[in-house]
């Protein structure tokens, strides 16, 4: 097989340029190798010898010009890294914390002290659980993580040395973590309503041919081009920082030590953000962070300043349609870090949640139907069908439109975001420190293995996030109908304008 220009070639200069290839010193009987090629010509200076797709005792030969790209048909490696976990380990640090003590400066402000807090559990991380570099490949199912593959490695080795039973309790360990991931990746089907939607997944986990979108390479696609085209839509030209409330220091504590440890004891496996502190680390070390953390945190909130490690997200794009081609294709979903959706959902639950049911002279949330207690699909369902039947009984016919915003969340303005914030009844501090979220932040983009550079943004309310959502809802909530005999029903982006016959002229 020959790769290179020869679309410009006739059938006579092929012939004459294949005869040039010649195959010298033939493999003995019995070989199945090829020893040496030599090209007698220096149009083509790059030979290969690659293994069959099928199997075969042959070769194939590849003759090709050094600028043209190949692109790998078989398998990619990748470096993957991760942090080994076992039970001697965890044993090992909880016996060394249970000694130490986190001392936080009193006079300090709260970006000081969370550095401080920082590299203390960095250097715990890194000295009880170093980090370490294992390949994966794309042929791997998706619940072959690094962390699987590291075990199965180590199961082959105690097999090969003879210790079948400590092989036996990895198989286990392992044939848990398949389980558990194989259950959240089935947790989605109806298999009574889609069994065609049932068995596609079950393909996708037997035989291993779902695609990871990080893995998966776009031809011209990159992960700065990525971040170049995510940071173009949450701009905003005529940016204006929101001023802060003056407030008094009122000397309230938002928090106790108990609160902080049910929050991390609570904690569920999610991604990692950019500050590098996984869940199951929070999770295990509660006893030990929950009084600093509970200081930090109170400081954090009552000051109104989010440190510099929550203001950077990374941005995993999620395909939107089966086979993605461009930018466009992919969902910017941001991955933050996990102390920071700690103290965002308390802010939403204990502050803005209560927020939303207070009377609000220009914003309306009785009409919103997702992101706020007592909303969900079901309701807007019902509420919808209910005011379409009721108008039917008085018009011959009624109107649905039906609005889908485009990059909703990410092109929400943070100067109108906090002009509608400040008009919910929340204290001063809660205001400022949502403002002090949003103000600044920025993101960078991973994909196909690489990380881009950090871009600020001035628009978006992060989607990923756990403030987001809540966030874009306190945006719509001064969405109305012009004519009061039309009504609007919103669940997140998604609106639908109700204009029954007597009103179609509207």
């Amino acid at each position: 097989m020959l790769a290179g220009d020869f679309n410009t070639l006739d059938d006579t200069e092929v012939t004459t340029r294949c005869a040039l290839l010649s195959i010298v010193d033939r493999p003995t009987r019995g070989a199945n190798i090829l020893d040496r090629v030599y090209v007698n010509t220096p149009c083509y200076s790059t030979v290969r010898v690659i293994d069959s797709t099928v199997k075969s005792d042959h070769k194939a030969v590849v003759v090709y010009r050094d600028h043209v790209h190949v692109q790998p048909m078989n398998k990619r490696r990748y470096q993957r890294s991760f942090r080994r976990r076992t039970p001697a380990q965890h044993a090992r640090f909880l016996d060394y914390a249970s000694t130490l003590s986190i001392e936080l400066d009193e006079n300090a402000d709260a970006q000081t002290n969370f550095d401080s807090m920082y590299g203390v559990m960095l250097d715990l991380l890194d000295t009880f659980y170093p980090e370490r570099e294992i390949t994966v490949t794309s042929s791997d199912p998706p619940y072959v993580t690094p962390t699987v593959k590291a075990l199965l490695r180590r199961k082959n080795r105690l097999m090969r040395a003879g210790r079948t039973d400590e092989a036996g309790s990895i198989a286990a360990r392992i044939r848990t973590i398949i389980t558990r991931s194989s259950t959240r990746w089935m947790r989605t089907v109806n298999t009574r309503k889609s069994a065609k939607a049932a068995w596609a997944k079950v393909r996708d986990v037997t035989k291993g041919s779902a695609i990871r979108a990080g893995d998966h390479q776009i031809d011209g696609l990159t992960a700065q081009s990525l971040n170049n085209h995510y940071a173009a839509i949450s701009t905003d030209k005529g940016y204006c920082a929101p001023r802060p409330k003056l407030t008094t220091f009122d000397g309230l504590s938002h928090f106790t030590e108990m609160t902080v440890f049910r929050m991390l004891d609570t904690l569920h496996p999610t991604a990692t953000g950019l500050d590098q502190i996984p869940a199951w680390f929070l999770r295990l070390g509660a006893p030990i962070f929950a009084a600093p953390l509970a200081r930090l945190f109170d400081q954090s909130l009552t000051t109104g300043i989010v440190p510099k490690q929550w203001k950077t997200a990374v941005i995993s794009p999620l395909p939107k349609i089966a086979t993605p081609t461009q930018a466009s294709d992919f969902r910017p979903i941001s991955v933050t870090p996990v102390l920071s959706r700690t103290l965002e959902r308390f802010v939403v639950r204990a502050y803005i949640y209560p927020a939303l049911l207070q009377p609000c002279p220009t914003l309306d949330f009785s009409d919103q139907f997702a992101f706020r207690p007592s909303g969900s699909t079901t309701a807007a369902i019902v509420a919808l069908l209910h005011t379409v039947r009721t108008m039917l009984d008085e018009n011959d016919f009624v109107h649905v439109f039906s609005f889908d915003f485009s990059k909703a969340f990410d092109t929400v303005r943070q100067a109108s975001l906090m002009t509608k914030f400040a008009q919910l009844q929340v204290p001063d501090c809660v205001y400022n420190w949502v403002n002090d979220f949003f103000d600044n932040h920025a993101h960078c983009t991973k994909y196909a293995g690489l990380v881009s550079s950090v871009v600020t943004i001035y628009a978006s309310v992060i989607q990923g996030s756990a403030l987001g959502p809540t966030s874009y809802i306190v945006t719509a909530a001064d969405l109305h109908p012009v004519n009061a005999a039309n009504r609007i029903f919103k669940f997140a982006d998604d609106t639908y304008l109700v204009v029954p016959g007597k009103s179609a002229h509207s």
